[in-house]
This record gives C-alpha cells, structure tokens and sequence, in this order.
C-alpha cells in the first residue's frame, strides 16, 4: 500500500528531518513541502495528497500553522487527508483527537514512529476495504429483505463533549432529548442525568440524523424515546 504525503511545517531543518525518516519506505511518495498555512492550503488542493504531517505549535507564530488549519480544509474538501501532528508539544495531544487527527507524533520524528504509523495505516485500510465488501453484501441482501435499518442502527454515533472543563463521551442512543440554553445545550440523558454542552442546539442537529429530529426550536428528541 502506498501513501504520498506533504510536509506543512514552519521550521525548514524540521521539514528535511521528517522527510529524511520518510524517505526510507518505499511506501511513502514525498509531493511537496510548505512552510505556512496558506501555501500549504494550496499544495494540499494542487497535489491531493493522502497523507499531511502537520506541525501545530509552530517557532514562527506569522505561519499560522495551528489546529485551526483543519478546520479549513473542512471548507474545501469532502473527505481530508489523513492528519499526522509532528510537534515537541505533548499537551496538544488531546486537542489534537477532537479534531480527527489521525497520529500524534513527537519530534524528531524516528524511524520506529514511521513503521508503527505505516502498520497502523495499512491495518485501517484493509478495514476500509473489508467494510466496502461487507457494506455491499448488505446492500445486495437487503434488496431482498423486508425489514431495513436505518443508518445510526448500522452505525452507532458516540459524541465527545465538553462540559465545564471536561470532556465525556456519549452513546447517542443513550440520549432522550436536547434542550437549547442560550448557546450552550442540556443533554438528558435516559438514565435522569443532566449534561450541559457549549454548542448550540443548530451544532447537534448537523452532526445528528436518525432517530433525532428537531421538533421545536429549543429541542431536538430521540424517537426511541417517544410514547
């Protein structure tokens, strides 16, 4: 399995160092390497590739390289390629998770990091694949079958929230309702608890399908929950 992949990173002997451990699979293609944000929006448009080592916390704060970048090639592009942090920062890991990076990685990136990075990629792909074979059987199987799934049954969805300096992860399908408070949102839960989230009811319902469904324009409901 092979992966091209662009270096984003303001620091120009961090850039040859990376690619220098890189370079020793043939499984990695280098197509480029940037040193600021806005060329690096560029390169990643320009060339597509499939993998982006991104550093965050950045010795020139003017190359506005920052988590914050992702969230900009979600503007752009449907399906992003996956995020590899190289920074000397551990207390970014978390940060990094809540937005879908993929690998954290602490520089100097080794050569043990690209091996247990290229097992743990190629592992995810062959997953993908498998699920692709398997998604298909289903949609031939369910031509014939009377009763369908719907797509959170098939999938189930867990939210990360932050609620007063923490962050918990929930079950959609342990959730009865959402009520809107000014721009934060009272999560009930079905088992009585109560949880206070700091997004607006409008975040929940993009991110929410089935059996959500926004009755009022302070509530969203849990169908599984209607009697």
């Amino acid at each position: 399995m092979n992966y091209s992949y662009v270096i984003i990173d303001d620091d120009q002997e961090s850039i040859l160092k990376t690619k220098a451990i890189a370079d020793g699979f043939s499984e990695l293609s280098f197509i480029g390497s940037v040193q600021n944000a806005v060329d690096g929006l560029n390169l990643i448009l320009e060339k597509k590739p499939e993998i982006i080592f991104l550093e965050i916390d950045p010795v020139h704060v003017d190359s506005n390289l920052s988590l914050g970048f992702i969230d900009t090639l979600h503007k752009y592009l449907t399906i992003l390629p996956k995020i590899i942090v190289t920074t000397q920062e551990k207390n970014l890991a978390f940060d990094s998770f809540q937005y879908e990076v993929k690998e954290y990685l602490l520089k100097p990136v080794t050569q043990s990091d690209i091996i247990k990075l290229m097992l743990r990629l190629n592992k995810s792909k062959r997953e993908e694949e498998i699920g692709i074979v398997e998604r298909a059987k289903h949609a031939g199987n369910s031509l014939f079958s009377s009763e369908q799934k719907m797509p959170n049954e098939l999938h189930p969805l867990r939210l990360c929230i932050k609620s007063y300096g923490d962050h918990r992860y929930i079950d959609a399908k342990d959730i009865c309702f959402f009520q809107a408070d000014n721009n934060s949102t009272d999560i009930h839960l079905n088992n009585g608890e109560m949880i206070t989230a700091f997004k607006t009811l409008k975040y929940f319902e993009a991110v929410l399908s089935y059996p959500f469904i926004r009755i009022h324009k302070s509530y969203i409901v849990n169908r599984n929950y209607i009697s």
